[in-house]
């Protein structure tokens, strides 16, 4: 998997106590329209998109690359996790040569306060961490996203730097600790 270095993809599914990290199926197409359409999933990550728009755009086999974990609970698509290299573009990095990884994450909302994206993104981390051994992961979210920020800290990550992006105040937080480069 040249995004993240040297990784077999997909990984095997990893099981947690109520989940499955998955690769993407066919049968995932309707969730991921749902994801990116939903005005409370878009709240801090730039608005709904039109369905009408994402049925004619999200192809049969939704999300199926390097670094995309599909949540499954019972059988169906609650969520997604994401691993990929940030931009060394973006502001908030840990190295240098930036291009660290980073967390994304994406629940439906009757999936929220559950504690299904702590239990999901701390196997994704478990995972990463035994793939890649000592490379941190980064994570960016709005500030003003209670959840997300709860998720962060709960996760692990500890915040190293305060920025504006997307129009709006950003917490980078890195996992595990690692002091930022200049």
């Amino acid at each position: 998997m040249t995004e993240l270095g040297p990784v077999v993809w997909p990984p095997a599914p990893i099981g947690t106590e109520r989940l499955v990290l998955r690769e993407s199926e066919a049968r995932d197409r309707a969730a991921f329209i749902e994801l990116f359409a939903s005005p409370e999933v878009g709240t801090y990550l730039g608005g709904p998109r039109p369905r009408d728009e994402l049925e004619r755009a999200v192809p049969e086999v939704p999300g199926r690359r390097a670094g995309l974990f599909v949540i499954d609970l019972d059988g169906a698509m609650i969520g997604m996790i994401t691993l990929d290299r940030r931009d060394a573009e973006r502001p908030g990095h840990v190295h240098p040569d930036a291009r660290e990884a980073e967390l994304g994450y994406m629940f439906l909302p009757e999936a929220w306060g559950r504690g299904y994206a702590a239990e999901a993104c701390a196997a994704a981390l478990d995972w990463f961490a035994d793939t890649l051994p000592g490379e941190p992961v980064v994570l960016c979210t709005q500030t003003a996203n209670d959840r997300s920020m709860r998720l962060a800290a709960k996760l692990g990550f500890t915040e190293v730097a305060q920025f504006e992006e997307f129009g709006a105040e950003q917490c980078f937080g890195v996992w595990p600790s690692v002091a930022p480069s200049g």
